[in-house]
């Protein structure tokens, strides 16, 4: 068949928690970029944090 381009989001609470889930998914895959982002909010006194990613990658089969 052929090579199929995919994407796939994260999107945690915590970074390492992110980076844990990319580890786990990428580990049998072709990568072509990896796009990274942190948003912050404040709700009251406190700071909320959203780590996200998105990977573009070439699923082979």
């Amino acid at each position: 068949m052929g090579d199929n381009m995919k994407v796939k989001v994260f999107d945690c609470d915590h970074e390492k928690d992110l980076e844990e889930s990319i580890n786990d998914f990428i580990g049998d895959k072709e990568i072509v970029d990896i796009k990274y982002q942190v948003s912050i909010a404040t709700c009251g006194e406190e700071q909320l944090y959203c780590f996200s990613a998105l990977i573009i990658y070439i699923n082979k089969g």
